[in-house]
């Protein structure tokens, strides 16, 4: 019974929760992010933090983890092996980490159970914070630590020492003389399923959380709403490609972006190269890696040959084979990567990288 109901409820109950709860606006979003980045200028250490890097750098941005309290309804269990195979090998590389939002499921869940059943995780980022080299954000499942009075407590209590969780980074990195402005957010600015929508609280804390807990759903997958996903993250791409306004890495979506384009459009470009030079043994790999990425996302933008390389998406930490992906800033490079399990351990994978100095332009 539960695998039939699994069957016919996944996709009209995910419909019918975007469907109302969810309808993001060019001019809300752009607005939202608009204020944030100013705000983030003109009062540093706020709202938003801003630091100051040089291209030898190195950070590791992972979102939307959505820890939650180890039951059914749980995203991150699966994750959970592979996110501590690549906090471990950050820390030991002297990564600083950002946390980019919905890192707690806390739609779901209250703080308690969370907390009691994620302390090895915790455990591996407070290693991070008591090297000076963790920043905090928080997204819209995790925006208990921007309202509620008793978040310090919280984490204090988690991590042993005070934790300022701010709603944006601004990232200056110098390069040859120049700076190179990039803004980090969760993403949610604008969203209305996520700008205090009433009506998402209430459908995901008494309705989905206990249905997707009995019929073993996994929402967080990067097909699901794949229409509203793919939506918003042009809207991001629309406002970073604007003239004054700087690199953009969100996350929210669950759906990976690199240069503005997601990992199946890059391999369509590289494709069309390809196919140009004759190279059969490269257009077969292609089409193969093609066939395995449309399994999980399939959306192909009309104009991604033209789009321009301003827009960056982490993607995930609840994929539902246990795959994570992340962003890297480090060593004058950008990378969009994915760890995964390979046997016994764990193995990090680059899908797309190019030089932090090609953003300059």
């Amino acid at each position: 019974m539960r695998r039939f109901l699994q069957k016919i409820l996944t996709k009209p109950v995910t419909r019918l929760a975007n469907k109302f709860s969810s309808k993001p606006d060019l001019q809300r979003v752009h607005t939202a992010l608009t204020k944030l980045y100013e705000h983030s200028l003109t009062n540093p250490g706020k709202k938003g933090l801003l630091l100051n890097a040089v291209e030898a750098d190195r950070f590791i941005i992972f979102s939307d983890q959505h820890k939650g309290a180890k039951n059914g309804s749980d995203d991150f269990i699966k994750a959970e092996p592979n996110y501590l195979a690549a906090l471990s090998y950050y820390y030991e590389q002297q990564f600083h980490f950002i946390s980019l939002g919905d890192s707690e499921e806390l739609w779901e869940n209250t703080m308690w159970p969370v907390k009691a059943n994620n302390k090895i995780t915790t455990e591996a980022e407070k290693k991070f914070l008591q090297t000076k080299r963790f920043t905090k954000v928080f997204g819209n499942h995790d925006i208990f630590w921007n309202n509620d009075p008793f978040a310090s407590l919280q984490l204090m209590s988690m991590y042993g020492e005070p934790v300022k969780v701010y709603e944006a980074v601004v990232l200056h990195i110098s390069i040859e003389q120049k700076i190179l402005p990039v803004f980090l957010t969760h993403g949610h600015q604008g969203d209305g399923q996520s700008d205090t929508n009433p009506f998402s609280a209430w459908f995901v804390g008494r309705i989905w959380a206990p249905l997707q807990s009995y019929l073993n759903l996994n929402p967080n997958t990067p097909a699901a709403s794949k229409e509203l996903k793919t939506k918003h993250n042009l809207f991001m791409y629309e406002w970073s490609k604007l003239e004054k306004n700087p690199v953009l890495i969100t996350g929210h979506t669950h759906q990976p972006v690199f240069a503005s384009l997601t990992h199946l459009e890059h391999l369509y470009k590289q494709l069309m190269d390809a196919r140009e030079r004759k190279d059969e043994t490269l257009i077969a790999s292609l089409n193969a890696a093609i066939h395995f990425r449309q399994q999980e996302y399939d959306y192909v933008s009309g104009n991604y040959v033209n789009m321009k390389p301003y827009y960056f998406n982490s993607g995930c930490c609840c994929y539902s084979d246990g795959d994570i992906t992340g962003i890297e800033i480090a060593d004058g490079m950008i990378r969009l990567i994915k760890w995964k399990k390979s046997g016994a351990s764990s193995e990090r994978m680059i899908l797309e990288e190019m030089p932090l100095k090609k953003l300059l332009t």
